[in-house]
């Protein structure tokens, strides 16, 4: 005898009844007077079915149950069996053979899937999920990272005797806060030094308008707005405006005046310090010998390891300045001694600025000291002149500087004239310049420059650039050379003609080569008794105009530690898919694989909802 499972619920109470007589009667449970029984019997060797009916309410011997003989078809007999029990709200179904109780949630929502709404949606889930994992893949892995471009700097070397105009540009990002800068475009300005506009300051910048705007063609249009420019002036202006501040402060003024109407950031025209010029100068020195920064196997920048710095020897028109990195940091004086950090590495500088020792101011004392110890103020003989050569020269121009004040005459009157007449007498040259210095206030000290200046020994190797460099390129020396050879070289060009200098310098010019042989001389009084460089280290000086195609000077030093003071941009990412393309591709794949996980959830909700309804009944069925 097959038995099929019934379950029936009345008044929130589950029961199961299992089984039957022989004969096919039901069965009673405990507290049978309480539930409402049916049982479906299966006829022997049949597939039709017998129903056996208990009415709701106590089934007592007083009320008999009514069988319904007639033989159905199962379907047939769950219909009538469910109509009879619609107060119970009783539902049953066929399992099969063997089983009770109906399929589990978990096997219901499983098969819930396997239905053609499901189906679509688990499609569109995983296409949506591939589709995300592509473009995100592709946004992370093809995106390209773009340098912010180049920035530019411009700055105008206002010099004693001219101005020079120089651009500079370094990569926007930066390295460790300073910028790798390079020159790009230089241009000098015709005329004198702004300190000779003391007169009429108005006339000034009008000097710059050729200059400015090659600058602008040098420099894209689009960058004009935020590509900064400086004016940085030094010793001429140091000078006038020690002998008069007003003309000084008109002669900048109108300059500011004049950029503002440029197109481009100008931060200020500006006196700068000796010392500044000497620790700028140093700066541009050692950046363009690859002291600082160096490419390795990468291209990449890095810190070259076990290079010494090298110092620095400039020589300009009204003063000269040295400075080096010194060991004995502490027995630097303080207005002497400055901490430098460039590229994330701080150096410890000796520096010293020496006023009026610059070599137009010198030869200007020089020229004084000769009218001193003449007989006549009219004509005097000047030993550092080549043979054949003769020049008159007001005493305004001699004595018109704040280093020479002191050694004017009684009679000076401005506008009388001196005619200085050349001997071209090396020896008396080179014995007269040593007077332009005060050696005995450092006499016999190892750390004394002249003029009382402290200074440690000189150590290491130097570049000697501006007028170091003018003065040994007319003496037809470069780069490195030793004592002797530069005293040889000296000597063969004071003793020389004035008539032979056309032919031999490559770029004549009277008013300063007049001065070759004085300021040779000069060199060597200040290099040998004053800096106290010796016949040994006289060879690791090295006479340089520029480094590849960058100008030695304080100009690129200044544009080096303003940087430091420029925000760097960032990098850019080019990305492979745009931001707003992007973002709505992630949007819309999103917003639908959430939906299909929605939709899936419901489907496999519903489905368990149905199963629980069906499974309050429970039908045994007995087979013969």
């Amino acid at each position: 005898m097959e038995v099929l499972g019934l379950q029936f619920i009345k008044q929130g109470a589950l029961r199961s009844l299992h089984g039957g007589s022989p004969s096919g009667r039901l069965s009673r449970p405990p507290n049978h007077h309480h539930s409402c029984r049916a049982q479906v019997g299966r006829a022997s060797m049949g597939k039709s079915f017998n129903l056996h009916w208990c009415p709701p309410g106590p089934c007592s011997p007083d009320t008999a149950p009514m069988v319904l003989k007639t033989p159905l078809s199962f379907q047939t007999a769950r219909g009538v069996l469910a109509e009879k029990l619609v107060k119970s709200v009783i539902l049953i179904d066929h399992v099969g053979p063997g089983a009770s109780g109906g399929l589990t949630a978990g096997t219901s929502c499983l098969k819930s899937l396997f239905r053609t709404p499901a189906i679509i949606t688990l499609v569109v889930l995983l296409l949506s999920t591939v589709v995300l994992t592509a473009i995100t893949l592709v946004q992370t892995h093809r995106s390209e990272l773009i340098p912010p471009g180049l920035k530019y700097g411009v700055v105008l070397d206002a010099g004693s005797s001219r101005t020079t105009v120089y651009v500079y540009q370094w990569p926007a990002e930066k390295e460790n806060d300073t910028g790798v800068v390079s020159q790009t475009y230089q241009c000098s300005v015709k005329g004198s030094g702004i300190s000779s506009y003391w007169s009429n300051p108005q006339a000034a910048p009008r000097a710059f308008e050729n200059c400015m705007q090659k600058v602008q063609q040098q420099v894209p249009a689009h960058l004009h707005g935020s590509t900064r420019v400086y004016l940085g002036a030094t010793a001429g202006m140091r000078l006038l405006r020690l002998q008069n501040k007003t003309a000084a402060d008109e002669v900048l003024a109108s300059i500011q005046s004049y950029f503002k109407s440029q197109p481009f950031d100008f931060r200020g025209a500006q006196i700068i310090s000796g010392q500044e010029e000497g620790v700028y100068g140093w700066i541009t020195a050692n950046y363009l010998k690859g002291n600082f920064l160096e490419k390795d196997l990468w291209h990449m920048w890095a810190h070259p390891h076990g290079v010494d710095t090298t110092g620095a020897l400039d020589l300009g028109g009204a003063s000269t300045q040295i400075a080096f990195v010194a060991k004995d940091v502490g027995a630097l004086n303080s207005s002497d001694g400055v901490q430098v950090t460039l590229y994330g590495y701080t150096y410890a500088l000796y520096t010293h600025s020496f006023q009026c020792y610059g070599r137009n101011e010198a030869e200007k004392r020089f020229l004084a000291l000769l009218l001193q110890n003449s007989s006549t103020d009219t004509h005097v003989t000047n030993p550092c002149y080549l043979r054949g050569y003769s020049v008159t020269i007001p005493m305004g121009q001699v004595f018109d500087s704040l280093c020479t004040t002191q050694q004017r005459p009684a009679t000076f009157d401005p506008r009388r004239n001196v005619a200085f007449e050349g001997t071209g007498d090396p020896w008396l040259c080179r014995e007269k310049v040593a007077s332009v210095f005060d050696f005995r206030a450092c006499s016999n000290q190892e750390d004394c420059s002249f003029n009382g200046v402290y200074q440690p020994k000189v150590q290491g190797p130097f570049v000697a650039f501006a007028g170091f460099y003018y003065t040994s390129s007319a003496l037809n020396l470069s780069g490195s050379f030793s004592l002797d050879a530069f005293n040889a070289s000296t000597w063969s060009f004071c003793s020389r003609a004035w008539s032979e200098l056309p032919l031999l310098l490559p770029k004549f010019n009277e008013v300063y080569a007049r001065s070759y042989c004085f300021s040779a001389h000069y060199i060597y009084h200040l290099l040998v008794h004053g800096y106290k460089f010796t016949h040994e280290t006289w060879p690791q000086i090295h006479f340089e105009k520029e480094v590849g195609n960058s100008s030695i000077g304080w100009s690129l030093g200044y544009m080096l530690s303003l940087t430091n003071q420029i925000p760097a941009a960032s990098t850019l990412v080019r990305l492979s898919i745009p931001p707003p393309a992007f973002v709505g591709l992630l949007a819309f794949f999103s917003a639908t694989a959430l939906m299909s996980l929605a939709f899936l959830s419901f489907l496999c909700s519903a489905s368990r909802t149905e199963k629980r309804s069906e499974r309050p009944l429970e039908l045994a069925v007995d087979a013969d």
